[in-house]
C-alpha cells in the first residue's frame, strides 16, 4: 500500500483520500464494472450518488437486471476489496449499507461471485487505489460494532447445556408474535408436507403432522415424547387427533409458556404436558411408546449425537418407534464454509449438520432398528420460500417486534435456505426406527396405512 501512495505523490492516507472522495463515484463505476464483469447475468447497482450502472456478464447483451443492489454507502466497496471478512456481504446488508430491489432470491447469487472475484495483476493496482480512497462503512455508523455484536450469536465450542441453552434463546426467544407473523396457524418452524405445490402453507403443515403421527402408528392411550417441541403443536395435534398422552420438552422459555397457554385453551391438560428440559435430562427406562424429534438433533452437535441417541434408547420402551426428523447436508461432518460460517455466527450458533448415510449409521451404532426413510428436500424448498412471502408481507408488523437488522437476518437466512434445498446442497430426511424387542416387527408388512386416509382405527386429522 505504501507503494501506491508514492505513486500517488501523497504524504499520508487521509490526504490521499481528501484528494479524490469528490470524484469516487466516477472512479468507483469503473472499479465496479471489473468487480462484476464475471457475474453471470446482469444487475443494477444504483450508487450513494444516485448513478446507476448495469453490470455483469449480460450487461452486453442488453438483458434486463432481474434485480437493484442499492449501495447507500461507499465503504461498501471498498469492503469488497479490502474486506477479510468472508460474510461481509451479509453483514452490509444487516446493517443497511445495502439494499436490494426486485428479486431477492435472484441477488443472492452475488454470494458465490464475490468469494470467487479474482482480479488479473493489471486491475489489482487500480482496484486497490480506487478503494483505498473511499471511506470505510464505520467511519459513518459509529454504531457498527456494537450493531455487529447484537447480531452475532455466543460461540458454541462443546455443546454443553449451558451453551445449548443460551444458543436456543438466542434463535427462538426472539418474540412469539414475531414468528406467527409468518408461520402457519399451528405455529409449526420445520418443513411442511406438500401433496401439491398449490397447497397453503397451512394445509401443509397440518399434513406434516398428521405424517408424522400415522409414521409413528399412535393409538390411543400410548406415551408420546417430543423432543424440542417448539410452541406445542405436535404434542396437540397427537393428543387431539389421535388421543395419546404426549409430552414435550423444550429450551426456549418463550416456547414453553406459550405452549402452556395453548394446552389450556385447547383444554388438553390431562393429555398434554411441556417442560423446560435438556434432553439429557430424561429420567427413567422403557417410559415412552413413541418418541419424536423435529428439526432438533441439528442442535445436538455431531460430537454428541450418541449420547442423543443412547438418551432417545434408554426412554423408549422395546418395541417402540422413534422418528428422527431433520436436516442434513452433502458433505460429512460439518466443516468450516461460508455456509457454515453464516449458519453458526448470525442463525444458529450451536448447528451442526452431517450427511443422512452417516445419521443413519449414528443410529444403528445406538442400537435402532431403521424401517424407514424419507426425503423431504423440496417440500422444505417450498415451505421456505411461503415463510419468506410471509415474513415480507408483514414486514411492518415484523419490526414492530424486532429490529432491522434482525428481520433482515431472517429474511437473507431463510432465502438462501431455500436456494440450498433447491439445489440439492441441503436435504431434509424422516427417519423411522425402533428399539429391537426380540425381533418383533412394529410397522405393518407395506406402507398402505401412511396414505389410506386412517391411521391406527383413527381418521385423520383435517
Amino acid at each position: 500500500m505504501s507503494e501506491l501512495m508514492r505513486a500517488a505523490d501523497l504524504n499520508s492516507p487521509s490526504e490521499l483520500r481528501a484528494a479524490t472522495v469528490h470524484r469516487a463515484p466516477d472512479q468507483t463505476s469503473s472499479l465496479l464494472t471489473r468487480l462484476f464483469r464475471t457475474f453471470d447475468g446482469s444487475l443494477a447497482l444504483r450508487l450513494w450518488n444516485g448513478a446507476t450502472l448495469i453490470v455483469g456478464k449480460g450487461a452486453a447483451q442488453a438483458a434486463e437486471p432481474l434485480f437493484t443492489l442499492v449501495c447507500h454507502h461507499p465503504g461498501f466497496v471498498r469492503s469488497m476489496v479490502f474486506g477479510r471478512d468472508p460474510l461481509r456481504l451479509a453483514q452490509a446488508y444487516f446493517q443497511g449499507d445495502i439494499d436490494v430491489e426486485g428479486d431477492f432470491f435472484a441477488a443472492l447469487n452475488l454470494k458465490n461471485h464475490l468469494s470467487g472475484i479474482r482480479l488479473p495483476i493489471s486491475d489489482r493496482v487500480g482496484a486497490l487505489l480506487t478503494a483505498f480512497r473511499l471511506p470505510a462503512a464505520d467511519d459513518a455508523r459509529p454504531s457498527a460494532t456494537s450493531q455487529r455484536a447484537r447480531l452475532h450469536g455466543k460461540a458454541v465450542k462443546a455443546h454443553s447445556r449451558t451453551e445449548n441453552r443460551a444458543a436456543i434463546s438466542f434463535h427462538y426467544d426472539v418474540s412469539n408474535e414475531f414468528y406467527r407473523l409468518w408461520l402457519d396457524e399451528e405455529r409449526v418452524y420445520s418443513c411442511a408436507y406438500f401433496t401439491s405445490p398449490d397447497d397453503s402453507l397451512d394445509q401443509a403443515q397440518r399434513n406434516k403432522l398428521d405424517h408424522i403421527c400415522r409414521k409413528l402408528r399412535l393409538r390411543p392411550g400410548e406415551r408420546l415424547l417430543d423432543i424440542g417441541c417448539g410452541w406445542g403443536a405436535l404434542v396437540c395435534w397427537a393428543a387431539r387427533h389421535h388421543g395419546v398422552q404426549a409430552h414435550g420438552i423444550t429450551l426456549s422459555r418463550q416456547q414453553f409458556e406459550y405452549a402452556q397457554q395453548r394446552i389450556r385453551t385447547e383444554g388438553l391438560q390431562d393429555l398434554v404436558t411441556v417442560e423446560l428440559r435438556d434432553y439429557r435430562d430424561l429420567a427413567g427406562a422403557g417410559v415412552f411408546d413413541k418418541v419424536s424429534s423435529v428439526g432438533m438433533f441439528e442442535h445436538v452437535g455431531l460430537a454428541n449425537l450418541p449420547a442423543y441417541l443412547a438418551t432417545v434408547m434408554r426412554v423408549l420402551r422395546p418395541g417402540g418407534l422413534f422418528m428422527n426428523h431433520g436436516i442434513t447436508h452433502d458433505e460429512e461432518g460439518w466443516n468450516k464454509s461460508l455456509t457454515t460460517e453464516f449458519i453458526n455466527r448470525y442463525v444458529f450458533p450451536d448447528g451442526e449438520l452431517d450427511c443422512v448415510s452417516n445419521i443413519q449409521l449414528g443410529m444403528e451404532r445406538a442400537g435402532f432398528e431403521i424401517h424407514d426413510v424419507e426425503g423431504l428436500r423440496p417440500h422444505y424448498a417450498l415451505t421456505l420460500r411461503h415463510w419468506v412471502q410471509r415474513l415480507e408481507a408483514n414486514r411492518d408488523a415484523a419490526l414492530r417486534e424486532v429490529d432491522e437488522p434482525t428481520y433482515r437476518v431472517w429474511r437473507l437466512y431463510m432465502a438462501a435456505c431455500a436456494l440450498d434445498f433447491e439445489a440439492g446442497t441441503t436435504g431434509v430426511y424422516q427417519i423411522l426406527a425402533s428399539r429391537p424387542n426380540r425381533g418383533e416387527w412394529p410397522v405393518p408388512l407395506s406402507r398402505g396405512d401412511l396414505y389410506a386416509g386412517c391411521a391406527g382405527g383413527q381418521e385423520r386429522g383435517s
